[in-house]
């Protein structure tokens, strides 16, 4: 992020209650890349709009100076002077030409890094954002901000910049020669063109409400199309295929109607300029021919004059699609600005402690935990648990356990208390140290469209092949990975769709054995396999937990008979805590949830039998 971006945030008001005005210079400044040679390139669009006012003085000086009537009444011309005169028309016309071309390069060369610039500095501050931020908005909002929005916001760069450079210039100087020519007619122009001042103010205020519903049904749809594709097996599997296709119809409807309300403003101001812009030159015309001797108006004068009037045409016919850009720009950044002014909570330390490379303690300190627009998720949870113990969370949905498990690998941090992991605080521990001692395998190990190979090395970056094939036999895999098409250099798909749910498993627990962390965390691997595949889970986690403290998220029971130690949660706290037989014997919480248990397998047994 740029450096006024690192300046405390409180003090800057919010994007959404920024003006246009104030919105734009905020985006130029969180936009350094659009900064850079700035002031030359704007140097070269006044070259360009200067050479383009030239010509009509040319044009005037050659029919005034070069064209004269002659003595026997016919029209001489002094063909050295027309020659002189389109040579110096023809070198202002190249070298205007050849200045618009570097201008424009270095305004997309810029752009492009503006986009570039943008684009990372969200993506990665999506990253920094916490769980609760990620519960709070959409996939599809991201999704949008690091791709359409910043998008937008590079039309305006390449374009829209050096239009409001050059436009503004050619207009004061198309004002400027007229009323040096015929100040008559230069106030006759203004005239005729001083209703589009309020309506152009108008018409921006509405155009800027317009883009910023526009991005924001782009975010919608976005949303609802990318849940629908990810989706479409549970929507064929449940033949919920017409509500799927309303959901996503109903934010393409709305994003077609927001960019119909935008189109209709774009067309106002692109007729607008038209109408006014004929209105001028006809009016200007008429009335400089019919008081040319009365206000000295030559030939030249005139002439010069309608086409300066072209000259005016052209930048106000440009500012429907300037504006129209401008105001894409500005919604762009606002949710661009948005997205960055939202506050990191996990801020890693400067100079962060070392985590011991062993089975690692945990003390929790009255933690607490909500997310920002809902109640509190845990409330004052209290625990020690030694080094090298293999702990089962246990409690019924919703009750806080995952949450707090999310809590030990720092995807967020408590609103009040704290954590410790081998006697150092979470939060003081760096990033790199935390990440290479603590690992979650979660319930289904996300894969990104590659090789195995590839997956299992996001485990420890780095690391060597050998690395990889220790990891893989010291869980005794190197059947399994041998078994595939392709072995370890085998395609797994997006998402890991060519392996199935226990495939996808044994990844996310190689890749843990290869960060060799000193905490385990485990949301229960086995939760959605076959007894087979459970078998062989089971198996490989309990190689894998040699030696390390363990907390496993026992949404099965069997789990937590096998720990040395459960944790017992209820609706956000600490209940119980104690071995499986103390539990049992106590008849609280956790001896009705085992006793449920124990029924539910004997009648499930008993079915099958």
């Amino acid at each position: 992020m740029s450096d006024s971006v690192e300046t405390d945030l409180s003090q800057q008001e919010p994007p959404a209650a920024l003006g246009a005005w104030q919105l734009f210079r905020r985006g130029i400044e969180e936009s350094p890349e659009l900064r850079t040679g700035l002031v030359a390139t704007i140097v070269m669009g006044l070259a360009v709009a200067a050479g383009r006012l030239v010509i009509p003085v040319v044009i005037q000086r050659t029919i005034d100076q070069a064209i004269s009537p002659a003595a026997d009444g016919s029209t001489a011309v002094d063909m050295g002077k027309v020659v002189t005169f389109a040579l110096i028309a023809m070198v202002i016309v190249v070298a205007s030409a050849v200045v618009a071309v570097i201008a424009r390069r270095r305004m997309i060369v810029n752009a492009e890094a503006t986009i570039y610039g943008l684009r990372t500095r969200a993506f990665a501050h999506v990253h920094k954002l916490s769980l609760a931020a990620h519960v709070e908005s959409s996939s599809g909002a991201f999704l949008t901000r690091v791709t359409s929005d910043v998008q937008a916001i590079s039309r305006f760069c390449e374009f829209g910049l050096l239009a409001w450079t050059v436009g503004p210039m050619v207009l004061f100087g198309v004002f400027f020669l007229m009323a040096l020519y015929s100040w008559q007619l230069a106030l006759l122009v203004f005239i005729t063109f001083l209703p589009t001042l309020p309506f152009m103010k108008w018409v921006q205020g509405k155009q800027l409400v317009a883009y910023d519903r526009l991005r924001s049904s782009v975010s919608f749809m976005v949303g609802r199309a990318n849940e629908a594709i990810i989706g479409a097996g549970t929507v064929r599997a449940y033949g919920v295929g017409e509500r799927a296709e309303s959901r996503v119809r109903e934010a393409t409807d709305q994003r077609y109607m927001a960019g119909i309300r935008r189109n209709k403003f774009m067309a106002m101001v692109f007729s607008t300029g038209d109408f006014f812009g004929s209105l001028a030159l006809a009016g200007a015309f008429a009335i400089g021919v019919w008081q040319r001797d009365n206000w000295g108006i030559s030939g030249g004068t005139l002439v010069a004059v309608l086409f300066l009037i072209t000259l005016l045409n052209e930048p106000i016919g440009e500012l429907g699609e300037t504006t129209d850009r401008t105001q894409e720009a500005i919604a762009g950044w606002r949710k661009i600005l948005e997205l960055l002014d939202t506050p990191v909570d996990i801020v890693e330390p400067d100079v962060g402690l070392e985590l011991p490379r062993e089975a690692l303690s945990i003390t929790a300190v009255n933690v607490d935990f909500a997310y920002r627009t809902g109640p509190r998720v845990l409330c004052d949870v209290s625990l020690q648990i030694p080094a090298g113990t293999n702990v089962a969370v246990v409690g019924e949905t919703g009750s806080g356990k995952t949450t707090f498990a999310k809590l030990l690998c720092r995807l967020a941090d408590p609103i009040a208390g704290y954590i410790e992991l081998g006697e150092v605080r979470l939060d003081q521990v760096s990033a790199e140290s935390r990440l290479g001692s603590v690992r979650m395998v979660p319930q289904d190990g996300f894969l990104f469209d590659a090789t195995l190979r590839e997956n299992l090395r996001l485990g420890r970056l780095g690391a060597s092949d050998a690395d990889i094939a220790a990891a893989v036999s010291t869980l005794e895999l190197d059947r399994w990975v041998a078994g595939l098409p392709d072995g370890i250099d085998t395609e797994v798909g997006a998402r890991g769709d060519y392996l199935s749910v226990g495939e996808r498993q044994l990844v996310a627990l190689i890749r843990a054995a290869l960060a060799d962390p000193g905490l385990l965390i485990l949301d229960e691997a086995t939760s959605s396999v076959d007894p087979e595949t459970d078998r062989a889970l089971t198996e490989t986690i309990a190689r894998l937990s040699s030696g390390r403290t363990v907390v496993s998220i026992a949404h099965r029971l069997a789990t937590a008979e096998a720990a040395d130690l459960i944790v017992v949660f209820d609706q956000g706290a600490i209940v119980e805590v104690g071995a499986h037989s103390e539990l049992v014997g106590a008849g609280g919480i956790y001896g009705r949830l085992h006793q449920a248990w124990v029924g539910n397998t004997q009648r499930k047994a008993s079915s099958e039998g």
